[in-house]
């Protein structure tokens, strides 16, 4: 069996020139005489490629100077209690937007160590749009105020930030690269790597320097900021095979033309998809118009037994993945970067010959 097309939320596809790369460089990298995964995180062979990565990550993202970018371990949802144990140091609070299963763990882990203030949710209606903000609402002393920018589950995404003078933060797990961000506008941003960025293991964290080094009384060394910028993200030993893999996605973005480039094909994507979703009589999108992700498409037919035939017959046809969550229901679509436009226009050829079959 060939390649599928898999439209997984993560763990995700990677571009197959990267699985390539890395195939040709398993059993020797360079001329280390060694793969990468034998590699001691000490040596300068693995020095180099940790500091090719960070020096993408901060050429791609158009990273301030003044903004540290680290490689850990422990996934978003560690920073989900990292976040609160650094950065609500001062009054102890912060404010959460609540928009879906991510941002609704992590309030409820940052409220194991300071107040949450949940601003505003779109659990009403299943977390289909992005709710509007009424700034009365906002803590006047907030430390920090979250988002999660993209749902992987339910298919928004924020198109204009909350205006607020706390330090904003945001999980970009999974859009990180997929468009153009300006960093400047918030003090911390994560992405676990699975999505966009490579493989499970490695977490990318950007956080602004002076958001460094006043963690809670008590906070664990492994869990403070401070450590892993201090030590070039390698106090302890590093995912390092997965930032070795991140570094080859990142340079695979950087020959695509950069972010920009990869936004505009993931526009083109998106809407190829939309614009089928939108015309069809038996396929509808569960997201409101104007909040609607580039990364991740929910969908339904409005009968789960169809839903089932359409998943199964999908993955029987090479497109894989299509199941979606729980909470929602019917399909999901992840479109992310390494998802070629030949993949959605297939699937959209797939899903009207689905409909003509099944009216």
């Amino acid at each position: 069996m060939g390649r599928v097309y898999n439209f997984s939320a993560g763990p995700s596809m990677l571009p197959e020139e990267v699985l390539k790369k890395a195939a040709e460089e398993m059993v020797e990298y360079g001329t280390a005489g060694m793969s990468v995964m034998e590699m001691s995180h000490r040596s300068a062979d693995f020095q180099a490629i940790i500091d090719e990565a960070e020096s993408l990550v901060r050429e791609l993202m158009h990273v301030p100077d003044n903004y540290k970018v680290l490689f850990l371990q422990g996934g978003g949802s560690t920073q989900f209690a990292m976040i609160p144990m650094n950065l609500g140091t001062k009054n102890k609070k912060a404010d959460f937007v609540i928009t879906g299963q991510w941002a609704k763990k992590a309030a409820a882990e940052a409220e194991r160590f300071i107040e949450v203030n949940r601003v505003a949710s779109s659990a009403d209606k299943t977390f289909s749009y992005i709710p509007k903000l009424d700034k009365s609402a906002f803590s006047k002393d907030a430390d920090y105020f979250y988002i999660c920018y993209n749902n992987t589950i339910y298919g928004t995404r924020y198109t204009e930030l909350p205006q607020t003078d706390a330090t904003l933060v945001a999980d970009i797990s999974s859009c990180v690269m997929s468009e153009e961000i300006d960093v400047s506008k918030f003090g911390l941003l994560f992405a676990g790597a699975q999505k966009n960025l490579g493989p499970a293991g490695v977490t990318l964290v950007i956080v602004r320097e002076d958001l460094i080094g006043d963690a809670l009384e008590g906070t664990p060394t492994m869990l403070q900021y401070k450590t892993h910028a201090d030590n070039g993200s390698m106090y302890n030993t590093p995912p390092t095979y997965a930032i070795y893999i991140l570094k080859l996605v990142l340079e695979w973005v950087k020959a695509q033309g950069g972010v920009k480039a990869v936004q505009e094909i993931n526009e083109k994507k998106a809407k190829i998809l939309y614009d089928f979703l939108d015309s069809s009589e038996l396929f509808k999108g569960t997201v409101v118009k104007e909040d609607r992700s580039l990364m991740n498409v929910p969908f339904v037919t409005g009968n789960e037994e169809l839903d089932a035939k359409f998943v199964k017959e999908a993955k029987a046809a090479g497109f894989v993945n299509l199941k979606g969550h729980r909470t929602v229901g019917g399909m999901r679509a992840s479109i992310y970067n390494a998802m070629p436009v030949e993949g959605v226009e297939k699937l959209v050829a797939f899903m009207k010959k689905f409909e003509a079959e099944n009216k």
